[in-house]
């Protein structure tokens, strides 16, 4: 009687070595071919925040000379929403094939300890970094109605008048909010947090003499300090800059190392190919670089940086541990 044998015939280490080499090569060759024929449809950058904030407008200047050098439409959509998860949310479940990237703020990182394991996606994880565009240096204004015209002068005032001084901040675990828990953890100041839905309320306030204390860009506050409706106190910068070369530091009133910013960053899903990545983040950089562009952004309060990858990679992580710290320091909730 014939016999069958089961038993599965033998295959060498070599062999499995070949098909595998095999396999990642028409792997390679596809993501290497993508990256060659990129981009041959429009390209879609979330934002993920409203329309006419400063982001949105970041978004936009760079989105039209895109388009030109990449030759597709580059589409800003806003997705505003659970500050900015909804729209980082849409990013990273998108296809990772460069046809849509995300403009995200430091609210990105804050969210990465305030909002630990409650989001769908990974701050980090979920992401292919691309380019920090531009960074703003916040600036802290102080209310006319404070007895106090350097920030050497309100910090006395308050330490004086401990947990009756207020400040403002567009919201919970905003870089507004986070950079003023960090000021009070540096100086001893004690002042009550008043969170607000978004920064132009807190403005008003601060102009009405409803809090004392307000972080934000210097492109928001510019128009009241020129109005000499608030007192400008000083800019989280290690150095002076050219949008507003009167404005002395914060290091300088004392306070050493103190450097805090908004920021817009590109982000990409992860896993999207490294050759597109780096193709949008150089060309990025040659954007925010051109003379024309960098005045313009300096006018809006940026500080230009078109960063490679990796180095966006690595800001973004520094960002991420820095406020995580203070969140932890300050026991910053958002419930």
């Amino acid at each position: 009687m014939e016999t069958f044998s089961l038993a599965k015939p033998a295959v060498s280490r070599r062999t499995v070595l070949a098909l595998g080499a095999s396999v990642g090569g028409v792997m390679g060759v596809g993501r290497a071919s993508a990256a060659a024929d990129y981009p041959a449809r429009p390209i879609r950058i979330i934002v993920p925040y409203t329309p006419g904030g400063t982001t949105d407008i970041a978004t936009r200047l760079v989105a039209e000379p895109l388009s030109k050098v990449l030759g597709q439409p580059v589409i800003v959509e806003n997705k505003p929403g659970a500050n900015s998860i909804v729209g980082a949310g849409a990013a990273a479940s998108s296809a990772a094939d460069g046809y849509t990237i995300v403009m995200v703020l430091p609210a990105h990182a804050a969210n990465a300890t305030l909002q630990a394991g409650k989001m769908p996606f990974d701050p980090l994880a979920s992401f292919s970094p691309v380019s920090l565009v531009v960074t703003a240096p916040l600036v802290l204004a102080g209310s006319k109605h404070v007895p106090a015209r350097t920030l050497r002068e309100f910090i006395d005032y308050a330490k004086a008048k401990p947990g009756e001084i207020n400040y403002g901040s567009s919201g919970v675990g905003a870089t507004a909010h986070l950079a003023m828990e960090l000021l009070k953890l540096r100086t001893g100041v004690q002042m009550e947090h008043i969170p607000y839905r978004g920064t132009q309320p807190a403005l008003q306030d601060l102009l009405a003499g409803n809090i004392g204390l307000l972080f934000d860009t210097y492109s928001t506050l510019k128009a009241q300090f020129e109005a000499g409706s608030i007192r400008p106190l000083g800019i989280a910068a290690a150095e002076r800059t050219a949008f507003a070369p009167d404005l002395p530091t914060i290091e300088e009133s004392g306070i050493g190392q103190f450097v805090a910013s908004s920021w817009c960053m590109l982000l990409a899903p992860a896993r999207t190919p490294s050759g597109i990545v780096d193709r949008i983040s150089a060309e990025v950089g040659k954007i925010v670089r051109d003379p024309a562009m960098t005045r313009k952004l300096e006018d809006l309060g940026f500080v230009v940086e078109g960063r490679a990858p990796a180095q966006t990679d690595e800001f973004l992580r520094a960002e991420v541990e820095r406020w995580g710290s203070v969140i932890r320091s300050a026991k910053v909730t958002v419930e």
